[in-house]
């Protein structure tokens, strides 16, 4: 078995205006190194299909899910909040990027790919219930993690996100009474710094674990050994799904924390080993955020390349 490399055009379709840091480029620069790595040879290339609107209301309310639909522009742009805008073509975007963890789920779960990653955008981690944030529209990881337990039989989904900053929507979404027996989610991120969550009585199903400006690949590791790794383990998830944000690498200028490639192969090798012992393998990974090119792209190459060790 492979690992799925899920994708499409439309997403690079969509942009948000000239100089905004999430843009078509990022897509480019992890599509190039995987390409001039050699990666693309050894994945299961997948196109990531439209997500309709009732897999996006399993986890955003009805209302604003029909709003998105109902405003996405046929020329221009429409701003949904200070960082977020839509244009011609993000409506689709947004839809196929939800899309690519529905079927990296059913990849996993039918045994077709032992894990996937999915190369989109626009990112989902800041995407509340009921409103877009941060460069997000949907939320893609909690698209996929309620598929996985709606739709698929599983009991408990683990949710990991190493972006640098704190994954507020997927928090709002499953610190819900419903969620709290069956999704865990761990993450790490820059603190004080956006969203500025995180911190304050969090679920207990929620590990955060703020760290410090300038925090590099021993505060992560020392962070996932003592907080993310026996929760974790005790919790034993059926599958787990990675928020995969490369911007707390030391040459991501939106970020201030200092991890390089070696340490997201690290975090990736210690998610494979927990799903081989929990999750029969099984590893849907999102893209989010990672804004300086050359590090976003090196730094999805180690990624999933560590997932093709299996």
């Amino acid at each position: 078995m492979t690992t799925a490399y899920i994708t499409h055009p439309d997403c690079l379709r969509h942009e948000m205006g000239a100089g905004h840091p999430e843009s078509p480029a990022r897509l480019n620069a992890i599509n190039e190194q995987m390409r001039t790595s050699g990666m693309l040879d050894e994945l299961r290339c997948l196109e990531a299909p439209l997500a309709d609107a009732d897999d996006l209301k399993r986890v955003h309310r009805p209302a604003y899910v029909d709003l998105i639909f109902a405003n996405a522009p046929t020329e221009g742009y429409v701003q949904l909040d200070p960082d977020t805008a839509m244009n011609p073509h993000s409506l689709s975007a947004a839809r196929r990027a939800a899309g690519a963890g529905l079927l990296a789920v059913d990849e996993v779960m039918a045994g077709r790919s032992v894990n996937a990653f999915c190369a989109v955008r626009p990112c989902g981690h800041h995407a509340t219930q009921v409103r877009s944030m941060g460069f997000c529209i949907f939320n893609n990881i909690g698209v996929a993690a309620a598929y996985a337990l709606e739709k698929k039989g599983l009991d408990r989904v683990a949710i990991i996100d190493f972006d640098v900053h704190h994954g507020n929507g997927t928090e709002d979404m499953f610190s819900a009474p419903q969620w709290r027996d069956r999704v865990l989610m761990a993450s790490f991120f820059q603190h004080p710094f956006y969203p500025y969550s995180g911190t304050a009585n969090p679920a207990p199903n929620m590990i955060n674990v703020p760290l410090a400006e300038g925090s590099g690949g021993a505060a992560a590791k020392q962070a996932i050994e003592a907080q993310w790794l026996p929760a974790l383990e005790n919790f034993k998830p059926e599958m787990i799904l990675i928020s995969a944000g490369f911007d707390a690498h030391r040459e991501d200028l939106l970020g201030g924390m200092a991890l390089v490639e070696a340490d997201y192969a690290w975090i990736t090798h210690e998610m494979m080993a927990l799903a081989a012992r929990h999750s029969q393998q099984r590893i849907v990974s999102m893209l989010e955020g990672g804004y300086n090119l050359s590090a976003l792209g090196r730094s999805a190459v180690a990624h999933v390349k560590t997932l093709t060790e299996h």
